[in-house]
């Protein structure tokens, strides 16, 4: 990143001066330094804010909050593995050390992504109460739940920056104020984010109704809950080459019969089919919809999206579907909330 040298600070300045940096830097970290650049710590605001509540005062030398065993990379290791290193830990922002820890850089994780810009805007439907998992829900909303080393909804906005989708646009009511100190204007995260604030509850497409102003391209609509592999792109594609008003995202999902069911006609048995599998297509939370399918949502109340897919449905519009065949998870009950932990290591770590 450029002036990043602006970041750096020597172990004694004040905590006050401290702050006085950072906002001057526009980094979300510091880097303390010894006289030779050696890298001794960094300390974020959040450093600064744990450390206060700890007793210490703006007075207090920088290297007394400092966070002592900081991440940082070698200028040997490569940008692969430098973002690896970076989504495992949830990091947005890197030091580049030499071999003898001599500072040489602050990389942001956008400097090691390689996607194409996507100019079409990503609609987070964040908004849900969480009732399923309501043990887990009382006082985090459930797309800050933890899946893995950070919230659910972190991974769904870095999985968007990874593709190229910077505009994203987050619906938010339950416990809104958490979502919203946590991402900020989303540049620590590489993204523009934006909030739609939901007064009231207004469903999984309400919410487009509250976007400041009409896209010009196809947008991404997605619910929060899903923890996918699938990649917007594609469906983005998809939906332009076939000339789509909305693009449905579909799984095939299979319920099992735990018994064996009696196939009769007037009380003669005709015969038994053991546990039998019944196969569905089922919608995914995940949809692209075109700039003029907004004029369908009404605006101020509860619209959910199969409302929308049914109206355009019935003006005639081109609505279709996109096989998800990548990983696909709804975390909604407890027992995906336990598997998504379980598979987020091996998928997305």
């Amino acid at each position: 990143m450029n002036g990043w040298e602006e970041a750096v600070v020597s172990p004694d300045v004040t905590v006050r001066d401290a702050l006085s940096t950072l906002d001057r830097a526009g980094t979300k970290v510091l880097l303390v330094a010894d006289s030779y650049r050696r890298l001794l710590g960094t300390v974020s605001d959040g450093d600064i804010r744990r450390a206060l509540l700890k007793g210490q005062d703006l007075s207090s030398r920088v290297d007394a909050v400092m966070n002592t065993v900081p991440h940082s990379a070698l200028t040997s290791d490569s940008g692969a593995s430098i973002l690896s290193m970076m989504r495992r830990d949830s990091l947005m922002q890197i030091p580049i050390v030499d071999a003898d820890g001599i500072v040489l850089g602050l990389k942001t994780i956008n400097d090691f992504l390689t996607s194409a810009r996507r100019d079409n805007w990503v609609v987070v439907m964040a908004g849900g109460l969480g009732s399923r998992l309501r043990e887990l829900t009382r006082s985090t909303p459930k797309p800050m739940l933890h899946v893995g080393p950070r919230p659910l909804l972190e991974t769904i906005v870095m999985n968007c920056v990874d593709q190229g989708f910077t505009r994203i646009y987050i619906a938010v009511n339950y416990l809104a104020e958490q979502i919203q100190d946590h991402f900020g204007d989303g540049a620590a995260f590489g993204a523009d984010i934006r909030y739609l604030v939901e007064e009231q509850r207004m469903g999984t497409a309400g919410a487009l109704g509250l976007l400041p102003e009409r896209p010009t391209l196809p947008i991404v609509v997605t619910n929060a809950d899903v923890l996918t592999k699938q990649t917007f792109c594609t469906m983005v594609d998809a939906h332009d080459k076939g000339g789509a008003d909305i693009t449905i995202g579909v799984r095939d999902y299979e319920v099992q019969v735990p018994f064996g069911v009696i196939q009769a006609d007037g009380g003669r048995v005709a015969g038994i089919v053991e546990k039998p599998v019944h196969r569905h297509t089922i919608s995914a939370g995940m949809n692209v919809v075109s700039p003029d399918m907004l004029d369908l949502v009404p605006p101020g109340v509860f619209f959910d999206m199969p409302s929308l897919f049914m109206a355009a449905v019935d003006r005639g519009l081109a609505v279709r579907t996109f096989g998800v065949e990548s990983y696909w998870l709804d975390v909604g009950q407890p027992h995906e909330y336990e598997r998504a932990n379980a598979d987020f290591a091996n998928l997305f770590a």
